[in-house]
C-alpha cells in the first residue's frame, strides 16, 4: 500500500510541477512581450508625432530656423537625428553613448533605404534600436527622415527580475504542494486500504465483516456501500421480484402505447395505453404473429427494419383510426440481453396530433403576426424615403405624405397594444374584477360613445332596452371593451345611411345583448373562423378600416372569461348579428 501511496504522491506533484512550470514560462513571456510591445509603440508614436510636428511647421528647414521649433526638439529625450532625403544629417542630438558617433551617423543615413520597416536594432549585440518615419512638403514630395534612438536597459532588468520572481514563486509553490499532498495521500489511501481488506473478507465468504464508517471522510460512500453489500446479498431475490411489480405497473400505466414482441414475432405484451389508443382487445393481439395481428404496414414495414439492422429506430407516422387521422411517433428498439442474445422488440406509441395542432396554429398566428407588421412598416418605410428623396419644400406633398407615416403608425401601435391585450388575457393569472351591474345602463353609456361615428356615415344606431333591469356579474371595463368592439365593427361594415340595432333581453337565466346590422355580411364557410388571431373576410377591406383582425379574438376571451358565450349569424347583404350571453344574478 505505500508503494501506492508513493506512486500518487509522485504522480500529483509532476502534474503540478509541470503546470506551475507551463504557467510561470508563459506568464513571463506574455509580460515580456507586452513590455516590449509598448516600448516599440511608444517610440513609434513619438517618431511619428515629431514627424508631423514638423510638417506642421513648414518642414525641416523652417523649424531649424526657428528658435522657438528648436527647443521644441531638444525636449526630446532620447536620441534625435534629423536626415534630408539625400543623405545629409541636418541635425542631432543627445547620440548615443554605447555606440561611436561615427558608426551612429552612419547607420542613420542608411536607415531609411530599408523597406518595410520602421524600426530596426542594431547588429552587434547592443539593445539600441533606430525608429524613423518620413516628412514631406505640402506637395508630397520627401524631404527627408526623423530618426529616433532608444536603449532597453531597463526592460531587460525586468525580463531578469520576473524570471527570479518565477523561480521564487515555484520553490515556495513545491514546498506547499508537496506538503498538502502528502497529508491528502495519507487522508485517502488509509480508508482504501481498509476497504480493500474488508472486500477481501467478503470475496471469502464473511459476510460478518465490516469497515469503519468515519462520517468526516471524504471515503464514507464507499465503506457505507461496502458495510451495505453483506445485507443486500440475502436481499437480492425478493428486491429483483420487486422490481418485476414496479416495471409492469409501469408500462402499464404510461400515457404511450407500448408494443412487446419477442424473438419469434410473436406479440407478448400490451399495455393499457395501447388498447385504448386503438381500440383494441387484448385476445385479438396476444401470442399472435405481428404481421397477422396489426393492420398498419407502417408499423409492420418498421418492425422488419428492426428485425435486420438490430439498431433502435425512430418515426413519425400518421395512422387511420375508424374515421380519423392521427400523428405518431414510434420508437422501435431490440431487447438484447448482457449476454449478446436476442430478445425480441419493443414499440413505443407517442400520440402527438395535439402537438401537431398547437405547431400549425402556431405557424399561422407567426406568418400572420409578420405580414400584419410588414404591411404598416413597409408603408413607414416607403413614405419616408420618398420624403427624403424629394423636394423637402412642397408643404403640402410633406404633410400628405407625414399624415400617411402617422396613421400608419397608430395602427401598427394598436396592432402590438392589441396583441399585449390578447396575451395578457390568455394568461392563466389574469383576473377579472367582478361588480353588480345593470346591462341596459352598460349599454346606454357605451351608446353614447358611437354618436358622432354614426353622424358622419349617416347610421341610424337603436338601443333597444330590456324592459326590466338585468344585472349580471362582471368587469365593467371588460364588458364595454367587449361591446365597443362589437358595435364599432358593425358600424364600420354598415354602409352609409345603412341601421344599426343593439337588442337587450332575457332568455331564461340569460342576460342576451345582440348587436345587429345591415351590412355587408359574411359567408357561411368564413363563421367557425370568425374569432380566429388576425382572420379577416375581407382582408384589403378590414386594413383600410384601421382593423387589426384581433379584436373578435379578444372579445371571445373576455366573453369566455365570464362564463359567457358569444354566437354570430349572418346572411349575404342582409348583415351579421352577435348574439352575447351572460348568467343573470340576483
Amino acid at each position: 500500500m505505500m508503494k501506492f501511496r508513493s506512486k500518487l504522491l509522485f504522480a500529483i506533484l509532476s502534474l503540478l510541477i509541470f503546470l506551475i512550470v507551463i504557467l510561470g514560462v508563459f506568464l513571463v513571456q506574455l509580460i515580456n512581450n507586452h513590455n516590449r510591445d509598448i516600448f516599440y509603440n511608444n517610440n513609434q508614436k513619438q517618431v511619428v508625432n515629431i514627424a508631423e510636428y514638423i510638417e506642421s511647421n513648414g518642414g525641416m528647414e523652417n523649424v531649424l530656423n526657428d528658435k522657438e521649433g528648436l527647443s521644441s526638439l531638444n525636449l526630446v529625450m532620447s536620441s534625435l537625428t534629423l536626415v534630408s532625403s539625400n543623405g545629409e544629417i541636418l541635425y542631432m542630438a543627445n547620440p548615443p553613448e554605447i555606440i561611436a558617433q561615427e558608426r551612429h551617423e552612419a547607420y542613420v543615413t542608411s536607415l531609411p533605404k530599408i523597406k518595410g520597416n520602421e524600426h530596426e536594432k542594431i547588429k552587434g549585440g547592443l539593445n539600441l534600436f533606430y525608429f524613423w518615419y518620413p516628412i514631406y512638403t505640402e506637395h508630397e514630395k520627401l524631404e527627408g527622415y526623423v530618426v529616433l534612438t532608444s536603449e532597453l536597459p531597463d526592460i531587460l532588468q525586468l525580463e531578469d527580475n520576473t524570471w527570479f520572481l518565477l523561480l521564487g514563486v515555484l520553490a515556495i509553490s513545491l514546498v506547499i504542494i508537496m506538503i498538502i499532498t502528502l497529508k491528502i495521500s495519507n487522508r485517502f489511501t488509509k480508508p482504501i486500504e481498509a476497504a480493500t481488506n474488508t472486500a477481501i473478507e467478503l470475496a471469502k465468504g464473511n459476510f460478518r465483516a465490516r469497515i469503519y464508517e468515519n462520517p468526516t471522510d471524504e471515503t464514507r460512500t464507499l465503506s457505507k456501500s461496502l458495510n451495505i453489500l453483506a445485507r443486500n446479498l440475502q436481499e437480492m431475490e425478493t428486491t429483483k421480484e420487486m422490481q418485476q411489480d414496479r416495471l409492469s405497473t409501469l408500462i402499464e400505466n404510461i400515457p404511450s402505447g407500448v408494443l412487446v414482441i419477442d424473438s419469434k414475432g410473436f406479440i407478448t405484451l400490451m399495455n393499457k395505453s395501447y388498447k385504448k389508443m386503438f381500440r383494441v382487445n387484448a385476445s385479438d393481439f396476444l401470442y399472435k404473429l405481428y404481421y397477422e395481428a396489426l393492420t398498419f404496414n407502417e408499423v409492420i414495414q418498421l418492425i422488419e427494419e428492426i428485425f435486420m439492422t438490430e439498431k433502435s429506430i425512430k418515426k413519425q407516422m400518421v395512422l387511420s383510426l375508424l374515421i380519423e387521422r392521427k400523428h405518431f411517433v414510434v420508437y422501435g428498439a431490440p431487447i438484447i440481453s448482457n449476454a449478446d442474445e436476442w430478445k425480441g422488440i419493443v414499440l413505443v406509441f407517442h400520440d402527438i396530433t395535439e402537438l401537431k395542432k398547437l405547431e400549425q396554429v402556431r405557424q399561422d398566428f407567426v406568418a400572420n403576426v409578420s405580414h400584419e407588421l410588414r404591411t404598416p412598416i413597409t408603408s413607414i418605410k416607403g413614405f419616408s424615403e420618398t420624403i427624403l428623396d424629394s423636394d423637402l419644400k412642397d408643404e403640402k406633398m410633406m404633410r400628405e405624405f407625414l399624415t400617411i407615416i402617422l396613421n400608419e403608425s397608430n395602427r401598427l401601435q394598436v396592432l402590438i397594444q392589441e396583441l399585449l391585450e390578447l396575451s395578457k388575457i390568455e394568461k392563466q393569472e389574469f383576473t377579472l374584477s367582478l361588480t353588480r351591474l345593470d346591462i341596459n345602463s352598460l349599454i346606454l353609456e357605451i351608446g353614447a360613445m358611437f354618436s358622432r361615428k354614426v353622424e358622419k356615415k349617416n347610421i341610424e344606431l337603436t338601443i333597444h332596452q330590456s324592459p326590466s333591469q338585468l344585472m349580471v356579474n362582471g368587469d365593467s371595463n371588460r364588458l364595454k371593451q367587449i361591446f365597443i368592439n362589437l358595435i364599432s365593427n358593425a358600424i364600420k361594415y354598415t354602409p352609409e345611411n345603412g341601421k344599426v340595432d343593439v337588442l337587450i333581453s332575457e332568455d331564461g337565466p340569460f342576460a342576451v345583448v345582440e348587436v345587429k346590422d345591415s351590412g355587408i355580411g359574411i359567408e357561411q364557410n368564413e363563421l367557425p373562423r370568425i374569432f380566429e388571431r388576425f382572420y379577416r373576410v375581407d382582408r384589403a377591406r378590414s386594413r383600410d378600416s384601421g382593423g387589426t383582425g384581433l379584436g373578435l379574438a379578444i372579445a371571445k376571451h373576455l366573453v369566455e372569461a365570464h362564463n359567457g358565450h358569444i354566437f354570430v349569424k349572418s346572411k349575404i347583404g342582409q348583415g351579421t348579428s352577435f348574439i352575447v350571453k351572460f348568467k343573470k344574478t340576483t
